[in-house]
């Protein structure tokens, strides 16, 4: 028993270490070849969003909405990879707690 919760212990540690380092983390992404860009946290919190001029068209009656899609697109694009960023540091850490009977693991 004092074996598995010394095993439980590490494991806690390392969890928060992965944690720390994902808020640590930025993250990009992108939407319209590049002409929209956003950056989140590892933890998926937004941080900056970039708007090339070339974005924005004042002629086109629908370059507002089209900006809008980007800029949407954009920090889907950026949460998806904090996503896969963070599954691929603490899945290993999880992967095997489900059998542990821990609940919400």
């Amino acid at each position: 028993m004092q074996q598995l919760m010394k095993q439980a212990q590490k494991m806690q540690q390392q969890m928060a270490a992965a944690q720390a380092e994902l808020a640590e983390m930025q993250i990009d992404g992108s939407a319209g070849g590049g002409l929209v860009t956003a950056r989140v946290t590892g933890g998926g919190e937004l941080v900056s969003v970039t708007i090339d001029p070339k974005a924005v068209d004042p002629d086109d009656p629908d370059g507002i909405e089209t900006l809008q899609d980007l800029v949407v697109a954009a920090v889907r694009d950026a949460t998806r990879a904090a996503g896969e960023q963070a599954a691929a540091k603490l899945g290993p850490l999880t992967g095997g707690l489900g059998g542990m009977g821990i609940p919400g693991l």
